[in-house]
């Protein structure tokens, strides 16, 4: 909080400098609250690190709230300066006080807000639910809590729902003021505390990390979270953030943003973490150096590769498939002698074949599809082949919607498995629906991977965003222990790693 206003303070003196060179120079009015944005050539921003809202990538800033907020920074031609808070009390206090311009809560808007803070919704919309540990009973409603704690974040949106609620006086609260989601979450997981309530999509966003966390039930209906504006300015910069934002949702942009961050959230259930989980810990170490090796040869993230590994055979070198695809990789018998493997079933000839076929498959998408796009259609080629990609991406195209997308071309590519769109196409049938499945398979297993390993790189990469991106699950094979749910096989993660990696 000191380390805050101490540059804070600084900044507002750049504010007041700014405002009394545009006084003097305009003779007695005001400039408004854009306007002053504008002179100064800075949007100031207060938020807090979350998945969801702002955090520190690999290469850079990213996050769904701070992408709209750059977006709308380069819209008026200005540097996006962003400080960040402890929690959301602190947010609001900085915006309460008019030391930023915006502020990026993850919030939605409350009561309490009327009169302090002006308000404009971004597109994506979130509901309060209680989670809870899996060995408790399972509640259903408020009252079921009678006699439990409750376990909260502070100034979030949940104790204000509760509130509002006749059974929520009842109900024992106990707010920390130190934690994010994440770190709700894992106490959740371990046990520590029982119940918790905690915003939908930042549930969504972390779920994957906490097997043993369950959804008991929502406390409210979804509302659109919203951007915060001091009420000491004036409307300005607020009609300016709601008209980009208007604008953001017309042209597409927003749903792409949104598809970026949320659309591949749904794969990996609870039996299918506890048994990735398992096999990252019992599988993964034997294949992970060949991984390494590979991926750096063709300048590949290894995860990536490794992601792709597993969801083709759950890591297991002897898999094969009734089509006759074989090994660690799944590589088919004319792709192996194309690019030279003789032993599909060598882990090793595998995962180097594996490795270079990806990589020819991502050269063939077009350099003009921009990253993580590229990555999503060469996942797609790889698993259903460049062919009925095409065939797809044309259909897209006749559809109205842009082929270079993969959130327009995915909606696309099961059309593929029906007659009355496959005998439009040049290469006919396939099962459209599996491509699909597979790239969102992969790009959970690639999170999970990112978050709970060392974020090393290749060292020469010419495009560091190829492949430095990011989900589902299958049963587990064999008599893997993974299928007795009665074994502690937890993805439970050191408190350090409470912030999940970048999705993309």
């Amino acid at each position: 909080m000191a380390r805050f206003f101490s540059n804070a303070s600084s900044t507002c003196l750049l504010r007041v400098l700014a405002l009394t060179a545009a006084l003097a120079a305009t003779g007695c009015s005001q400039p408004t609250t854009l306007q002053s944005v504008k002179d100064e050539g800075v949007l100031h921003v207060i938020t807090r690190v979350a998945p969801s809202i702002y955090y520190e990538g690999r290469d850079a800033a990213t996050g769904y709230d701070y992408e709209l907020a750059r977006r709308f920074a380069d819209e008026l031609g200005v540097e996006l300066r962003v400080r960040v808070a402890e929690d959301n009390s602190e947010v609001l206090s900085v915006l309460a006080k008019d030391y930023a311009h915006i502020g990026l809560a993850g919030l939605t808007q409350r009561p309490d807000f009327e009169g302090k803070f002006r308000v404009v919704p971004i597109g994506v919309q979130a509901q309060s639910v209680v989670v809870y540990h899996r060995d408790y009973p399972s509640p259903s409603s408020l009252s079921d809590l009678n006699g439990e704690t409750l376990h909260l974040l502070a100034d979030s949106n949940h104790e204000h729902v509760i509130a509002s609620r006749p059974e929520g006086a009842a109900i024992k609260r106990q707010v920390h003021s130190g934690l994010d989601a994440a770190g709700l979450l894992a106490r959740v997981e371990t046990g520590e505390i029982a119940y918790a309530a905690v915003s939908s999509n930042e549930l969504d966003l972390n779920h994957v990390y906490f097997p043993m966390v369950k959804e008991g039930f929502a406390l409210d209906e979804p509302r659109e979270l919203i951007w915060l504006f001091p009420a000491a300015q004036d409307d300005s910069l607020a009609n300016a953030a709601a008209e980009f934002l208007s604008q953001a949702r017309d042209n597409g942009s927003m749903a792409q943003l949104a598809e970026r961050f949320y659309g591949h959230l749904d794969r990996l259930n609870y039996v299918g973490a506890r048994t990735f989980m398992h096999h990252v810990e019992n599988r993964l170490p034997k294949y992970k150096s060949l991984f390494k090796g590979y991926a750096s040869e063709v300048e590949l993230d290894w995860r990536l590769l490794a992601a792709i590994g597993y969801q083709e055979s759950h890591w297991r070198p002897n898999a094969v498939s009734p089509t006759g695809v074989r090994g660690l990789m799944m590589l088919t018998r004319n792709t192996a002698s194309y690019i030279g493997i003789n032993n599909r079933l060598d882990p090793e000839e595998s995962i180097e074949g594996g490795a270079r076929y990806f990589r020819m498959v991502h050269a063939k998408i077009p350099e003009r599809i921009p990253e993580p796009d590229r990555t999503w259609f060469a996942l797609a080629s790889y698993n259903v082949g460049f062919g009925h990609l095409e065939d797809a991406r044309r259909l897209t195209q006749s559809g109205g919607k842009d082929p270079d997308r993969w959130m327009d071309v995915k909606e696309f590519l099961p059309l593929l498995a029906q007659k009355e769109w496959y005998t439009k196409t040049r290469f006919g049938y396939a099962r459209g629906h599996e491509p699909v499945v597979y790239v969102q398979n992969i790009r959970r297993y690639y999170d999970v991977l990112t978050r709970i390993t060392e974020p090393d790189q290749p060292a020469t990469a010419p495009n560091p965003e190829l492949v430095s991106l990011h989900k589902g699950a299958e049963p587990a094979a064999d008599n893997d222990p993974a299928n007795d749910l009665g074994q502690d096989l937890r993805a439970a993660l050191p408190s350090e790693l409470h912030l999940i990696p970048p999705t993309l």
